[in-house]
């Protein structure tokens, strides 16, 4: 019988979870709300899932890609205003008193870098940096799938960067998905549907979508120029635009990046909400 690894997929408003084997089949698929983390809400039902899972099964062990800085303890050490009173939570320590398996707590930008190298658009490649685009934007950098979190745990806070003092405004408020919503909001359109007009070409979508790939393209230049990865891995669920958003973003690095230093190889995320699934038990997996 295939060894299953119970993973969990923490979010601001949902907790996924799934049981994976050694082959990286997916199982018993699930998810439960956070209900805004009232009363440690997260805490408990991790631990509700993972006893109840256990009197169905045997488990070989357990992961949880997260929001927020995991401390080396797997502890959170910071989370922003998304989770209320997240911060300081341990979840390994608490996880392991109450299964007696070993645990893995890694952050959810981190889990979906670790899943495209074991099962997504990075299996093979030594060096991987991974963008989540989202209501924020995360990035997570690894080589020779050894994850690279600086020396305080801090690295990768690309959305924090290229502040702009005129507008007050980060990386992150020009030009995540969410900056992209309000770009739309008055032709009274979604994000998807911005992107089917651009896709044929209709004239405003296109020019609104390619100033926010320009926003997007500033900011991932930096990193292409400092680390020089052999692949970057958009992720998020603008990711689900494929080929078409990283033509988009390859022609907007051209205008940051000079002429013949662009390399790394640009592909967006197929692994959608499973990236992180099997990032969360990748230590196992591999």
């Amino acid at each position: 019988m295939q060894e299953q690894f119970l993973a969990f997929d923490v979010g601001g408003t949902t907790i996924k979870y799934a049981l994976v084997d050694k082959q990286q089949t997916i199982t018993n698929r699930g998810s439960v709300g956070t209900d805004h983390n009232r009363n440690r809400a997260i805490l408990t039902q991790l631990t509700r899932i993972t006893q109840q899972t256990l009197s169905q099964q045997p488990l070989a062990g357990i992961g949880v890609s997260t929001a927020g800085i995991v401390s080396e303890d797997g502890g959170i050490k910071y989370a922003g205003p998304t989770i209320p009173n997240y911060q300081g939570t341990p979840i390994k320590a608490h996880l392991q008193s109450a299964s007696h398996l070993p645990v893995d707590v890694v952050n959810d930008v981190d889990a979906a870098l670790l899943g495209e190298t074991v099962a997504g658009q990075a299996i093979h490649a030594t060096s991987v940096y991974c963008v989540a685009l989202g209501t924020g934007i995360g990035g997570a950098f690894a080589i020779n799938g050894q994850l690279y979190s600086g020396a305080h745990g801090n690295a990768n806070s690309i959305g924090y960067t290229s502040y702009h003092e005129s507008d007050q405004t980060t990386y992150e408020q020009r030009a995540a998905t969410l900056s992209l919503q309000s770009m739309v909001e008055p032709y009274g359109i979604s994000v998807i549907e911005a992107f089917e007009q651009a896709r044929n070409n209709q004239k405003s979508a296109l020019t609104i979508i390619q100033n926010w790939s320009d926003n997007v393209a500033a900011g991932l230049a930096n990193v292409l120029l400092l680390l020089d990865p052999e692949v970057l891995i958009l992720g998020g669920a603008v990711a689900k635009q494929g080929d078409f958003l990283v033509s988009l973003l390859t022609q907007s690095l051209s205008k940051f990046v000079p002429a013949g230093l662009l390399k790394t190889v640009i592909r967006a995320s197929t692994l959608s909400n499973d990236a992180q699934i099997y990032g969360a038990v990748s230590h196992f997996l591999k």
